[in-house]
This record gives C-alpha cells, structure tokens and sequence, in this order.
C-alpha cells in the first residue's frame, strides 16, 4: 500500500515531508545532505521533525558490525513511531547497509518501503515519489525546507566530499565492497559544493573522502591533492580548508609546501596507520613500518613544524602478539601524534582477515584497545598542554548553556578533536586567543 500525496496532512495539498537520521561518518552526513537537496529541489518538505514526516529516510553505516547494529536500532526505532505503526509513514533504508548486504537485506527487513544502496542515492527524488507520489502542484510554494536535515547545518564548518571509492582492500575493510572502486571529483564539481558551502556560511571547509592522498590520479591533466587544496585556498581565501584521511604515501612535499605556504590551509594531517607491526600491516594489505612511519613524521615536521597530527590505529588484530602491541603502545606513547583515535579489530564477513587464524577474543580485544587508548591520552593530553602560553586563531562555533564561548583552532579537527573556550567573538567569526589552559583535549583562551 502506497502514501498518498496528501496522508496525514490537513489540507491536502502540502509537500509530503521528508526526515534524514544519519548514522556514521562525515562522508554519510555530506549524502544526505545531497539527497535532501535534491528532494527539496524536488519541492518536498525537508524537515528536522521525525515524527512529523511522511518519509523517514535513514542513512546508514555498516562499516563494521557495531555501525550495522546502531543503524537496525535507529530503524526499529523509526519502525515503532506512532505515524510509521499506524501505515501514515514509510522508512527509508539508504547508504551502505543496503550497499552491502543488497537483496538479503530486503528480504530480512520488512520494515522499509525501500532501500537506496550508495550508488543509487542519486535515485532517491523517484524513489520517494514512488512511496508518497509527486508533490502537489499547489504545494510548491508551501515546502518549507532549508535544503538539508537540520542536524547537518552547521555553522561555521561543512564538510565536501571529493571522491567516493577506495582501491586499497585492505583486508579488514569492508569500504570497497559498499562504495566500489576509487573515482575523484571533477574539481569543477568540488569548487561548486565548496563555493555553495560558503555561501551558506561555512567559514571552514573539511575536505574528505576514504583516501583523500589519491585525488587527481584517475584523472586527465596531471592533478593532485595539492593542486586541489591550492586551488581551492586561492580562490576562497577567506575560507578554512581542511585535509581529511590521508594515506602516509599520499602526504607529498607539494601537500605540504602548500599548507606551509597558505595560511587559511589548516596545518593538519589525519593519517591512518592501523598499526606499527610490519607483519601485521603485510596481513593487513598495507604498506609501512614502524621505522618508516617514524621517519615519515620526522620529514613531515621538518617541512611544516607546526603542524598538527591524528592517526587511527586497530588494536588486536588477528595474530597481534602481546610484543607487537607493547610495540604499538610504545610507539604512541613517544607522542609523535597530537591525537588518536583507537578501535578495536572488528571480524567482518566478506574481508580477508575474517578467515584469518589467532583470532583474537572480544574481551581481549577491548582489553588492549582500552590500554592502548589510555596510553595515548598521557601522550597527547601533553603536547596538547604544550600550547599553553601560544596564539592561536579560532573560529568560534556556538555557546553552551550557560552561554560559555567555544570555537575551535586549526589544530582541531571538527567533532573529535575537542573545542577551545573562548571569552569573546561573534560565531561564525575568527578570534585570536592566546591559550590560558588545557584539560585533556580541551583548550581555554583569552
């Protein structure tokens, strides 16, 4: 049984509304964003209420199984609204569960109307129209959608994607059986979502993908990431630009010549090594070592001093030895990283390393990405609190509710690497602090 047009809405002749819960990462949050674009464009009514709307679309991350976990609760969730219940309103599945699991899904999840793999998301203007019909033409002018999900305005900071993809396979990853092979933007493209951002009132820009060092290489002129950062920094010179998810063979001099050289370039760098072990990063379908890694930040630090440095690493790994994670915590705890962010291996069907042997237990695996995590907070939270006594410029982002100030400099990342609290500033506007204290991650100016 199909929605009408007009199902639980008074006058019959409103937009059908339409609601996105994101689950995951960034790179979610930017799809949704485009495909409540194209729905509003579409005339829909793109709305924050979830409870309210006609079609509930959940985007949906299944990277590793405790991701595919919380996206099934958020759809139970949705599937238990009152409006949903009672047959007044249809769920949606998008993103990578259905990109993974495809026709399984379908068959096991009888409470979506629809799913929307990645590589179909361009789709989802006919997909809706399908479950609640076209948009009224009196209803035109009644939509009253922002164009995006309110959980995804930010403002002072949006996210671009600049490819889809990966080619690595690395043997834990489940990402090239969801997104498909590594393809870049076209930069035309990435000016425009950029150049929309701005307009809309982002004062940074965090440029992103699952291998953000690999932009360019699939295309024709000889192109790459620092060409694209350059580009972008001179013609929105105004604009914060951030480098997100780049692969330690994708950190180039010219990468770095460019973020020393411009200013509203963010001297950051998030490079993922998932571990130091040279066996294990072979098993791993990686490249890289620890003396490798460590000669690696040496050169980057040189070239740019003040840079600042993230890393993800995978504790408990099939066959990690207890040696060769005492050498991983070690390695952390020389504190060649500012931040770091750790996880447990997650044993997923369809990669290689599921069928791996010397799998590890749970329980020790948690074990380890605990110890590991504790190690490098000692690290980190001291060269954090180094900055004491230094300037930084901050873009200041909201107020909590007691009115204090946050904002965030360029060495810290959105949504992980903490906030700096500030005295003063209008939001959406740079300060300049000089930084008074620190508290693990947190940083206070004035």
């Amino acid at each position: 049984m199909g929605l009408s047009a007009c199902d639980g809405r008074a006058d019959g002749v409103s937009a059908p509304r339409i609601s996105f819960v994101t689950m995951g990462c960034a790179k979610n949050e930017v799809d949704s964003a485009a495909m409540a674009r194209a729905l509003s464009g579409a005339g829909y009514a793109v709305v924050e209420d979830v409870e309210g709307a006609d079609v509930i679309v959940i985007n949906t991350c299944s990277f590793i199984q405790a991701a595919t976990e919380e996206s099934l609760e958020a759809i139970f969730e949705a599937a238990r609204l009152p409006r949903v219940a009672a047959g007044d309103a249809a769920i949606v599945v998008a993103g990578c569960m259905p990109a993974r699991y495809g026709d399984d899904l379908a068959d096991e999840l009888e409470e979506a109307r629809a799913f929307v793999p990645c590589s179909k998301e361009d789709d989802i203007v006919a997909v809706v129209e399908a479950i609640v019909g076209p948009v009224p033409a009196a209803a035109g002018e009644t939509a009253t959608s922002a164009g995006a999900p309110a959980e995804l305005a930010r403002p002072a900071f949006s996210y671009v994607k600049i490819s889809d993809g990966c080619d690595r396979f690395c043997s834990y990853c489940t990402i090239p059986h969801i997104r498909g092979r590594y393809h870049s933007f076209p930069y035309e493209d990435i000016r425009a979502a950029v150049a929309r951002e701005v307009a809309q009132g982002a004062r940074e820009i965090v440029l992103i993908a699952q291998d953000t060092g690999r932009w360019g290489q699939d295309l024709p002129g000889g192109r790459d990431l620092a060409w694209l950062v350059d580009a972008l920094a001179g013609a929105f010179p105004d604009t914060w630009l951030r480098v997100m998810y780049v692969q330690p063979e994708g950190v180039t001099d010219a990468l770095l010549a460019v973020m020393a050289a411009r200013e509203n370039v963010c001297s950051y760098l998030d490079i993922p090594l998932q571990h130091v072990s040279e066996p294990l990063l072979r098993a791993m379908n990686r490249p890289g070592s620890a003396e490798k890694f460590a000669a690696a930040i040496e050169h980057i630090r040189a070239l740019v001093p003040d840079i600042t440095l993230r890393t993800t690493l995978i504790a408990g790994f099939p066959g990690e030895t207890e040696g060769e994670f005492e050498a991983l915590c070690d390695f952390v705890a020389e504190a060649p990283f500012d931040y770091v962010g750790v996880f447990p291996y997650s044993r997923e069907e369809g990669t290689a390393a599921y069928d791996l042997p010397d799998q590890l237990d749970e329980d020790e695996k948690a074990e380890r990405a605990q110890i590991l995590r504790d190690v490098a907070d000692t690290a980190c939270a001291a060269r954090v609190a180094a900055r004491i006594g230094r300037s930084y410029r901050v873009l200041v982002e909201g107020a909590e509710e007691d009115g204090q100030l946050y904002g965030r400099a360029q060495c810290q990342a959105p949504e992980v690497d903490g906030v700096t609290f500030i005295e003063a500033g209008e939001i959406g506007s740079f300060v300049d602090v000089v930084i008074t204290d620190t508290l693990l991650y947190e940083m206070e100016g004035e």
